[in-house]
């Protein structure tokens, strides 16, 4: 072989080895969380509406300082503000931001507010989800009458009325396949406030807010205070109150995010067989495409896990047919049936017991999405 020859084999091959060393490194370094901060309202909304402070000055606050800690702190986590100045922007447009960015998770932060004569104060944290009370369906009237500042809101949102009850039912049907970790990063949050920066704890909650319903991804809304209060309203607006109510949150989140490394590292390491998920009821998997010929069996879904948990743990006492399936975490279910509502309405007497816990469809050993699955239900 000439020396010419030879130089040009060892060249292609050393061009090959490269190649694949950049390819693998690659590989190798993952991409950064992607967290959206959405400081509620803006510009011409001004939000809810002190004696001497503007529930979008407050938000906007505490969303940037939220920033600065975690762009401080978490170098391998990347920020989205859906505004970082007082400007107005749409429901839509905020969720829009989220979900073509491809976000990991989503928080919005408000301020809340109550026109009477109660001084209610603390903060709450809200997931997606039908309202349970009456003060719960007028928090996210007041967060959702954001529209009416939009031109064309009744065809944008397709004849949704924030002011008519009626209008959130469909949130009766939005199962939301996010909600086990938005109900987890919502509780690590009310902790912090209660722990940490020494609010009162006004819990996790549901309730209809278009923003949440809007995104692809697990998604909270946080109620920082009452700004109807005056002693809360003093808090809010004072630069230790705001820089306390964003650590809080940081290390609500940091917890969330270390949390949600090791489930993907444990998910990686073990691996789950198709045949060992089918075993246990259901596959991850989202079919939207149902079969006709096969059952659609309902079941609710109570909790998730890193870990696995004997299903006749203390927690299951008294629930029949309860099972479990494999998707990132260990999911937990029980109530099998074909009757929508008779799952349904054991999902409302469990809310308590598992908040959060929402209704799933299977078709033959798959999990298929619930939208359709409920509609073929309803047709028949």
């Amino acid at each position: 072989m000439s020396i010419r020859r030879c130089f040009k084999n060892q060249l292609f091959l050393f061009l090959i080895l490269m190649s694949c060393g950049l390819s693998g490194a690659g590989e190798v370094h993952a991409k950064n969380f992607l967290l959206v901060i959405d400081p509620g309202h803006g510009g011409k909304d001004p939000g809810a509406i002190g004696r001497h402070a503007k529930e979008k000055d407050i938000n906007l606050k505490v969303a940037l300082q939220l920033g600065n800690l975690i762009k401080r702190n978490m170098k391998d986590v990347d920020i989205i503000y859906t505004r970082d100045k007082d400007y107005f922007v749409t429901l839509k447009g905020r969720a829009q931001m989220a979900n073509k960015a491809h976000a990991d998770l989503f928080l919005s932060i408000h301020t809340n507010s109550v026109a009477s004569r109660r001084q209610p104060s603390g903060a709450s944290t809200w997931t997606l989800g039908l309202y349970r009370s009456k003060d719960n369906l007028d928090v996210a009237k007041r967060e959702n009458g954001v529209i009416l500042y939009e031109k064309d809101y009744k065809k944008e949102y397709h004849g949704f009325d924030p002011n008519s009850p009626d209008s959130y039912i469909i949130f009766e049907f939005m199962q939301d396949q996010n909600m086990a970790q938005s109900v987890h990063f919502a509780d690590l949050i009310q902790k912090q406030f209660k722990g940490y920066c020494g609010r009162k704890d006004r819990g996790v909650r549901q309730s209809g807010f278009l923003v949440l319903r809007e995104v692809g991804m697990p998604s909270v809304l946080v109620e920082l205070g009452f700004i109807s209060n005056r002693t809360e309203e003093s808090y809010l607006r004072s630069s230790k109150g705001q820089y306390t109510l964003a650590a809080g949150i940081f290390r609500a989140f940091k917890s969330y995010k270390e949390e949600e490394e090791k489930r993907k590292e444990s998910t990686a390491l073990v691996g789950v067989s198709a045949q060992h998920v089918r075993s246990h009821s259901t596959s991850p998997i989202q079919n939207k495409n149902l079969n006709s010929k096969e059952k659609i069996i309902f079941k609710v879904q109570l909790l998730s896990s890193g870990r696995k948990i004997a299903t006749s743990d203390r927690r299951f006492k008294g629930l029949t047919r309860v099972g479990y399936y494999k998707s990132g975490t260990y999911r937990y279910t029980c109530g099998d049936s074909e009757n929508y509502d008779v799952v349904n309405r054991l999902r409302r007497s469990l809310s308590k017991r598992f908040p959060g816990c929402f209704v799933i469809a299977v078709q033959g050993g798959k999990r298929v999405d619930i939208h359709a699955a409920i509609n073929q239900y309803r047709n028949k």
